[in-house]
């Protein structure tokens, strides 16, 4: 358990920041519900099929079962759903990250009420010195042009739902089996995207292999990799500690993307880039000492 602590984190930050490069490679062929809805349904298949693999146990009750499946439901629907058609309809991907980096901030805060986990001054300090950090790495990327406003709520609704998803997961249900807990999910997930499909989308996809490829990493690598990971991290620690790995995910991203698309980084955003990894250092550093007092 203590190689999976120690090795989850970078392997973590790594899958899910690779996932905007795999968005930014299929989205111009599908539109982004009608992608996500895919992409749901094929993970829900492949997670029911490890399930039964494992024998994992399935929830004994609605009730335990609606916990799940409200996770899902905010975790990927909308979170996933918010950001895709976000970037679809122009926000900068840049953009989108600095927004959903605001998520330890809004956690810190509601994790305190939720749960009861104390947030010191130092992780305070370290939360606000990661969100520096990030400022100063999106700072370099950001063009300065009109944003589309409803791009802007949906990447602001998502933000919204994996706060509250991360801290739901922690509360009720920690205690799934991450096969089968994420096949509810997943299923819940695709049933939200593919109505949002229905109503608002042409449902078209454009079969290269481009979006082939894209979705294949999304769904095998990211949903499943990725995902599974921030189950189980969310169940061996605290909800603050956990989320402040999502302070890396634009440094990381832009890094990928760099590697990807030639898209460089200045000193302004590879300083941006420590600074960040401070700030996470910080807060995860208290939060171990907080769990041995």
């Amino acid at each position: 358990m203590s190689s999976l602590s120690f090795l989850a984190p970078p392997i973590f930050v790594l899958l899910w920041s690779s996932a905007f490069v795999g968005a930014k490679f299929g989205l111009p062929h599908a539109e982004p519900m009608t992608f996500l809805a895919i992409r749901f349904a094929l993970v829900t298949v492949i997670f029911v099929a490890i399930a039964r693999v494992l024998a994992a146990p399935w929830p004994t009750s609605w009730r335990q079962a609606s916990h799940i499946a409200l996770v899902g439901a905010l975790v990927q629907g909308v979170y996933l759903g918010g950001v895709f058609v976000a970037i679809h309809r122009g926000v900068p991907a840049g953009l989108a990250s600095l927004i959903v980096g605001l998520q330890p901030i809004l956690t810190a805060v509601l994790a305190g009420r939720l749960l009861g986990e104390r947030v010191s001054r130092r992780q305070w300090s370290g939360l606000a010195l990661g969100l520096a950090g990030v400022a100063m790495v999106l700072g370099e990327r950001m063009e300065a042009s009109a944003v589309d406003p409803i791009g802007l709520a949906t990447c602001a609704a998502g933000l919204i739902a994996i706060s509250f998803g991360t801290l739901h997961q922690k509360r009720y249900a920690s205690s799934m089996h991450v096969a089968s807990g994420s096949a509810i999910q997943n299923l819940t997930a695709a049933v939200l995207t593919f109505f949002g499909a229905l109503a608002f989308e042409g449902l078209h996809v454009e079969w290269v292999p481009a979006f082939t490829l894209s979705l294949a990493w999304l769904t095998v690598v990211v949903s499943i990799g990725a995902f599974s990971l921030l189950m189980i991290m969310i169940r061996l620690g605290e909800a603050v500690k956990v989320v402040s790995l999502f302070y890396m995910v634009p440094p990381t991203t832009a890094v990928l993307a760099w590697i990807a698309f030639d898209e460089r980084i200045g000193p302004v955003g590879a300083a941006g880039i420590a600074v960040t990894a401070m700030g996470v250092a910080l807060v995860v550093r208290q939060a171990k000492k907080a769990g041995r007092s």
